[in-house]
């Protein structure tokens, strides 16, 4: 077993998992702290170490709200430990392998998790790599800035450092993609068969990540798991870049509201002061995330992928069935009718015509779709006339549990790494079978960049075609199993598709 691994830093130690066939190396750095005067600056070289580091235990998270101590679902699902270690010196990642030595040329996954850009770790229970390291797959978990530290920008800064003005989160991730090229060959992965995923802002990230042009070479498939959101009635799309002399402008504000007029201020302020100031700043202000710096980010992630000027990938993309629905602001059929002329335009009676835009869900409006579903079946459209593939999914089981959930926004991460055994819901057998197959359909994508093959039985699994407007296929992740549906979209749900696609057409 690989226990003991030279990187170009230094000798790093693991442990064993649960399955002694699998070594766990966490807390492994790969850039130097982002601390004193490299906060809010691009992540630094890593410094060497002699002999061995203990990387047995995960590194602290990075600066965010204190896990588990609200009552939502998340807190009772996974951010359950208010003790966590939190820290600024936060750049470590961590590495799952069943490799026996060095060369072995195994697939690798890069994983980033999600959060809004404002949470989140690697430590959070459901991202334990063990499962799909049994499957061959090296897997790399990296860390990065969130919130103010991670995504602050003003004009101090971008003066300073014209060359990474913004987006250090996203760098970070940035830095361990190379990390990963540089490295992963001595934990017995392939640095050419490298696979980056994500959910939520995870997701986000992989979008960005891939409209990143310089990360050609970097990696060659990509998952998306709820993050192609678009709103079809004309709100702020989540996730679209703001341009950086408007975020520059947040910035100055929120300075104004530490107190300080310079960034060699800013950057002595204790980071959990800082912290705990930017949650209070939060309460009435917009938090920061990706903007447009056109250096690392240049445009709209999902419209330059959509287009084809991104980095070349095979994507799966798809949402869990209750995430994300968009309705129409109305209190009633008169306020709905002036909505959809509003909105629609001369396409106003034609949207009135659908039967689901008669329903109505209480406090929220009428016409509720899944922009998201709409969005990624249009986007994955479009690429496949460009000869690109792409797979669909929709996550659609029961969920156990008193809460009575739903496949709420993130309840599938569970399935896609096999770790229902670390969740309180009473999941049963068929719960478990269903985790094998999305585990199974997510090492397959990984290794070749199409999910089909045999599962851990030996067995084929359903077939699961790529998507296209004349050959529709998602697979559907049910209560029984994995079943793949050849339906095209309702008649509502295009013209939804076709209404995103025409905003999405006028961003670049």
């Amino acid at each position: 077993m690989l226990r003991q691994v030279k990187t170009e830093n230094g000798w790093v130690r693991g442990i064993e998992a649960a399955d002694p066939r699998i070594t766990a190396f966490k807390g492994i750095p790969f850039a130097a702290p982002p601390t004193g005067k490299n906060r809010w600056r691009a992540p630094q070289p890593c410094e060497n170490w002699a002999g061995v580091r203990d990387c047995c235990r995960f590194a602290p998270i990075s600066m965010q709200w204190i896990p588990g101590l609200g009552d939502d679902i998340y807190c009772r699902e996974w951010h359950v430990d208010p003790e966590i270690p939190m820290g600024e010196d936060c750049l470590y990642l961590n590495v799952w392998t069943n490799a026996k030595k060095a060369g072995e040329k195994l697939p690798v996954l890069v994983w980033f998790f999600g959060g809004g850009l404002q949470c989140g770790y690697p430590a959070e229970m459901e991202f334990d790599g063990e499962r799909i390291a049994r499957r061959g797959i090296v897997v790399v978990t990296v860390n990065y800035r969130v919130g103010a530290l991670g995504f602050l920008t003003h004009p101090q800064i971008s003066w300073e450092q014209p060359e990474a003005p913004a987006n250090f989160g996203n760098l970070d991730q940035q830095a361990g993609l190379k990390w990963v090229q540089r490295n992963i060959a001595a934990f017995g992965g392939d640095p050419e068969k490298v696979t980056i995923a994500g959910q939520s802002a995870g997701g986000g990230s992989v979008m960005s990540q891939v409209a990143c042009r310089a990360n050609a070479g970097l990696f060659r498939n990509a998952v998306v798991m709820s993050a192609m959101i678009f709103d079809p009635y004309l709100r702020r799309e989540i996730g679209r870049p703001e341009l950086l002399k408007d975020a520059e402008k947040k910035g100055e504000d929120y300075f104004a509201w530490l107190g300080v007029k310079t960034l060699e201020e800013a950057r002595a302020i204790d980071a959990v002061k800082l912290q705990r100031s930017y949650e209070k700043y939060m309460e009435s202000h917009i938090p920061f995330f990706t903007v447009q710096d056109d250096l690392f980010c240049v445009g709209d992630p999902i419209a330059l992928y959509r287009t084809g000027n991104c980095v070349d990938v095979v994507m799966m993309a798809g949402n869990t069935a209750d995430e994300f629905h968009n309705t129409v602001a109305a209190n009633n059929e008169e306020e709905l009718k002036k909505e959809a002329e509003r909105l629609f335009g001369n396409g106003a009676e034609e949207f009135l015509s659908f039967p689901e835009t008669k329903k109505a869900v209480p406090g929220q409006g009428y016409a509720p779709v899944s922009g998201i579903e709409c969005t990624v079946k249009g986007v994955l459209g479009d690429v496949a006339k460009n000869g690109k593939k792409g797979y669909s999914y929709v996550f659609s089981p029961d969920m156990p549990g008193w809460d009575d959930p739903g496949t709420f926004h993130s309840s599938d991460l569970w399935f896609w790494f096999e770790t229902l055994a670390k969740c309180w819901r009473p999941f049963t057998g068929r719960h478990y079978d269903l985790a094998r197959q999305m585990c199974d359909y997510f090492c397959n994508f990984i290794r070749t960049g199409d999910p089909n093959g045999k599962d851990l039985c030996g067995l084929p699994l359903p077939r699961w075609e790529a998507w296209s407007d004349e050959k529709p296929c998602t697979m559907m992740f049910l209560k029984d199993g994995a079943a793949p549906s050849a339906e095209p979209l309702s008649p509502f749900k295009a013209f939804i598709r076709d209404r995103i696609m025409d905003r999405m057409r006028k961003i670049l």
